[in-house]
């Protein structure tokens, strides 16, 4: 069996660890870089050589979304697995459009991760049985689309991070944005999802699903 060289991306160290150690239980799977935020994940793949990329939705400085884009364009035929805390609803189908070759929720058994990974790494998609019956259900309804799912991603990362209880301030410096162009993000999702105000959009949000 031949084996398959991960680059971990995630900026938690303890998250790290275990995936390092999850990993280590398959001789094909060997951890050969680990990454803490996307800029560094991208140093790490023009400088190594790697079959695959395990990255985190959410990391500082430029998240997994765009860093998952950059991948895409500089190395088009690497797979990147998305792992997330997220729930699936909120990022598992935004994470797919942009290019990932799957989705799972750290919440899932070990041997589904490693599964995920081996499947992914020979050129597969990766998503659970409940992600594949709500992309089934987008593709033969796509006008019923809910609000949110016409939004950017930009757009749709502000309506998240608003309804959990950030100040535009905090977006702006998790995001590496400034506060007006956070302003600008919150004014369009607005007129988009024909709110008025945060408390509408948080209500929602809540509605959704789409914060717990």
């Amino acid at each position: 069996m031949s084996s398959i060289r991960i680059l971990i991306a995630d900026d938690h160290a303890i998250v790290r660890s275990g995936l390092r150690q999850i990993l280590s239980d398959s001789p094909d799977l060997i951890v050969t870089g680990e990454a803490e935020n996307g800029v560094e994940a991208m140093h790490k793949l023009r400088d190594g050589s790697f079959d695959l990329v395990l990255m985190d939705v959410s990391m500082p400085d430029r998240n997994g979304i765009d860093t998952l884009k950059l991948v895409r364009k500089e190395f088009p035929k690497l797979p990147v697995l998305v792992l997330s805390m997220h729930p699936e609803e909120q990022y598992a189908i935004r994470a797919l459009k942009a290019g990932a070759s799957g989705y799972l929720t750290k919440q899932s058994a070990p041997e589904q991760l490693v599964n995920a990974i081996r499947q992914v790494a020979n050129g597969k998609k990766y998503v659970s049985p409940s992600l594949a019956m709500e992309l089934a259900n987008l593709i033969t309804d796509d006008t019923g689309r809910p609000p949110h799912e016409k939004l950017s991603d930009r757009e749709y990362q502000t309506l998240v991070m608003i309804a959990s209880g950030k100040t535009l301030t905090q977006i702006g410096e998790e995001l590496s944005l400034s506060v007006k162009t956070v302003s600008v993000y919150r004014a369009r999702l607005l007129e988009k999802m024909h709110l008025k105000n945060n408390a509408e959009l948080t209500h929602y949000a809540l509605k959704q699903g789409l914060v717990d």
